[in-house]
């Protein structure tokens, strides 16, 4: 339930990290001189350098993570805080505190159930690796192809959210894909998304990054494909099937005109060909069917699970 309009919101500020020492207890210092009485957490995710003991030293509750990856983090962060209003950014200080009024606004004014800080406006030339750009605009066109959505920026870290999104948005990735599915999954959801232009810094010197650009991005990759056939299996196999269906047509001329000219199929191979790929393109398109019916089933059952909760 959101708190009575006259009660002071409950804001719980949420901080993955793995070896954030240089970084972390200026990043916990500055969210409340911003928010006042915020809580800030701190999720240890495999730190073996300072950083728990900083953040404590520096007044964060610190929760440990034993599972390495940025998608187990979230998933314990939405399930260990309760809270009404969240604020998730990293630990690494290159996401602005001062941006975080900003960012929460909409989700307080009810215009929002998710802010994303689009940091794509505004960065210098340290802040993004080569081919990160890039990269990202893939991402956005193919989820905003998918979803039918208009976001200029998928991957940032830095967001806010409501209670509804805790307990309705399920975390299955364990990397760094986790922000992509959790644009996907909020749109799927039908949940209300907002954009917040925010600028973007480069790490300081003594922070570095765990991202990987090959490694990570190709999960990232991945995991749009995994989302687009899970969620939009239609689209997905419909287009598989339409696909087969043209190599059909296209393998079937030959014998097809055999048998309208000679009453005899001379290019038996193509026939073959032909018919397996038509055979295949109807297999694609009814499991498209019944896996949108099954999707869609799912998902007014997850709906009524949710209400039941709240």
């Amino acid at each position: 339930m959101c708190p009575h309009m006259n009660e002071k919101p409950d804001i719980a500020v949420l901080l993955p990290c793995h070896n954030e020492a240089a970084t972390i207890g200026y990043v916990v210092d500055d969210f409340p001189a911003q928010l006042g009485d915020a809580r800030i957490y701190v999720f240890d995710n495999c730190c073996t350098d300072e950083t728990a003991a900083i953040a404590r030293d520096h007044g964060a509750t610190v929760i440990v993570e034993p599972r390495k990856g940025k998608g187990y983090v979230i998933e314990s962060m939405l399930d260990k805080v309760v809270a009404d209003y969240y604020i998730m950014a990293d630990g690494d200080d290159t996401y602005p505190a001062d941006k975080a009024g900003e960012l929460l606004a909409p989700v307080l004014g009810g215009q929002a159930d998710m802010t994303v800080g689009a940091r794509l406006a505004e960065y210098d030339g340290a802040s993004f690796r080569p081919l990160h750009v890039a990269g990202n605009s893939l991402v956005r066109r193919l989820i905003n192809w998918i979803f039918r959505a208009d976001l200029t920026d998928i991957l940032s870290g830095y967001r806010a959210f409501n209670r509804k999104v805790a307990r309705r948005v399920p975390v299955v990735s364990s990397g760094f894909e986790v922000e992509t599915e959790l644009t996907a999954q909020m749109l799927y959801y039908r949940l209300k998304i907002v954009e917040v232009q925010v600028p973007y810094r480069g790490r300081p010197e003594g922070s570095q990054s765990k991202l990987r650009t090959f490694r990570d991005g190709l999960r990232v990759l991945w995991k749009l494909f995994s989302l687009a056939r899970s969620f939009k299996p239609l689209t997905c196999f419909g287009g598989a099937g339409l696909v087969l269906l043209t190599l059909g047509v296209a393998a079937g001329i030959a014998p097809v005109y055999d048998y309208a000219v000679h009453q005899y199929v001379y290019h038996v191979p193509l026939a073959i060909l032909a018919t397996g790929f038509i055979i295949l393109a109807a297999i694609s398109v009814f499991l498209g069917i019944l896996l949108h019916a099954i999707n869609w089933r799912l998902k007014e059952m997850h709906n009524v699970m949710v209400r039941g909760r709240d």
